[in-house]
């Protein structure tokens, strides 16, 4: 479908209607559609404007791509006036700046029309849709897709193009461009075949593990994205930590910050196979090292598919809560000393690991309370007594709160939905026996709400954080 290859244009320089008029971004947009060729740019410009706007709609994203094509095809030619690209993405800028404009809304449109020239284009550029919370593509039947294939081949990967890469949205864009181009190619294939069924089952075989690694890295650069990477260690020590209660901190942080780092090399990396070696690697040192502590991980780790034992790690749920001793508190001293970050860290490890089922969202925001109270008390006259004193009141409000969390999500995980449900409603009733049956209904459905998108191991991190 388009060379294997990944155009610097797409990256170093957005494709939207701020790309920048200085010449060696003509130099380079023109090199790159020399390069590619106009079909292949054409696909790049729709998966990275997907990508970008991913809320844009497919009419949005379609006259976007139809101005950028239209502008390097044009700008690009042999003996086109070198103002030529200049001119046509300032005008474009100027598009995006009107008040019937044809291209993705965006909230910080305002803001940016409100400069002028390269500041605007810039601020343009930099312009870009927070993620879905869920990817929301779903694959058609192979029959379905065969259909819409045969009724209009350019329409259907255009579509496709745009519904996956807007879906998944954060993935690497070497993951998105090696799932796409291999899933419009099994399309192809298999529906001039005179055995269809048997070639898509041939073919998505061939196809598993690009599609885990793309489900996957979606899900880590989500979380890395919305957390960075001090949260984003945390979050994964927390989860080891609840999956493998007997492990130690030292056992489960490098661990934690190996993945970490997966993310800040890969997630924005144009290099080809950056996230699935990486990742590979990482899930192989995370056999190795825990495939000997717990049952669970030697059984995700006996496959020869390293994707499909990091998936199967990914998806594990918690472990029962251990019987373990208190965890001592850590003092005012090593909360404010040089390693104070570790023994925070640390301290909220041992919460983890006893309350196996508190999920993500829930932690993440401990993480950020826990941060907050540091650099308050730290730079106070008195540490110690202010920790004490904040210390004292979170227990008081905190405690009940992850109690009421944890039991939540363990029963959701544990029962089916409707005894779950069932469950709920009868302990709502219970400890609000005053309420109304329209407010018992309404906190039902918010907590029903809660369970059924956060207690998930791969729950979207922004929205968890709001319904915390």
């Amino acid at each position: 479908l388009w060379s294997q290859s990944i155009p610097c244009l797409l990256l170093t320089i957005p494709p939207s209607p701020a790309l920048s008029g200085k010449a060696y971004v003509r130099e380079k947009v023109c090199q790159e559609y020399k390069m590619l060729g106009k079909e292949n740019f054409r696909t790049l410009t729709i998966i990275a404007n997907s990508r970008k706007y991913s809320n844009g709609t497919f009419e949005e994203i379609g006259h976007l791509v139809r101005e950028i094509v239209s502008l390097a095809e044009t700008c690009c030619a042999d003996g086109a006036d070198p103002s030529c690209y200049d001119t046509g993405s300032t005008a474009l800028s100027a598009k995006s700046c009107s008040a019937d404009s044809p291209f993705p809304a965006h909230p910080g449109t305002a803001e940016c029309c409100a400069q002028e020239g390269l500041e605007r284009k810039l601020c343009l550029a930099a312009l870009r849709h927070p993620p879905q919370p869920l990817p929301r593509y779903l694959q058609p039947s192979d029959k379905e897709l065969c259909r819409a294939f045969r009724q209009d081949p350019r329409e259907f990967a255009d579509r496709f193009l745009y519904e996956y890469s807007s879906s998944y949205s954060q993935a690497p864009l070497p993951v998105l461009l090696g799932s796409t181009r291999t899933f419009l190619s099994m399309v192809s294939t298999c529906c001039i075949s005179p055995a269809p069924t048997a070639c898509f089952l041939k073919e998505k075989l061939e196809r598993k593990t690009l599609s885990l690694l793309t489900l996957t890295s979606n899900r880590i650069c989500t979380r890395f994205s919305a957390y960075g990477k001090d949260k984003v260690s945390f979050s994964y020590l927390a989860s080891l930590a609840q999956k493998v209660p007997s492990a130690s901190f030292e056992d489960l942080l490098p661990l934690a910050e190996g993945a970490a780092e997966v993310s800040s090399q890969c997630c924005d990396s144009v290099a080809e196979d950056c996230m699935q070696k990486k990742l590979l690697e990482h899930t192989a040192k995370v056999c190795t090292a825990l495939s000997a502590r717990d049952g669970r991980f030697a059984d995700c780790c006996k496959g020869k598919n390293l994707m499909e034992n990091h998936f199967c790690i990914l998806v594990m749920p918690p472990a029962p809560a251990p019987e373990l001793p208190e965890a001592s508190e850590p003092t005012s001293k090593e909360l404010c000393g040089k390693e104070g970050a570790l023994h925070a860290t640390r301290s909220l490890f041992e919460l983890a690991r006893r309350h196996p089922s508190l999920p993500d969202a829930v932690l993440a925001k401990l993480f950020d309370s826990s941060e907050k109270l540091r650099g308050e008390c730290c730079s106070s006259k008195d540490p110690s007594a202010c920790l004490d004193s904040k210390r004292k009141r979170v227990e008081a409000e905190l405690l009940p709160f992850l109690e009421k969390a944890g039991q939540l999500c363990e029963q959701y995980n544990k029962l089916p939905f409707l005894e779950f449900k069932k469950r709920l409603r009868d302990s709502l009733t219970q400890a609000e026996p005053e309420a109304s049956p329209a407010h018992l209904e309404q906190l039902l459905e918010q907590r029903v709400s809660f369970a059924s998108t956060c207690c998930l191991p791969d729950a979207p991190p922004l929205l968890c954080a709001s319904k915390v």
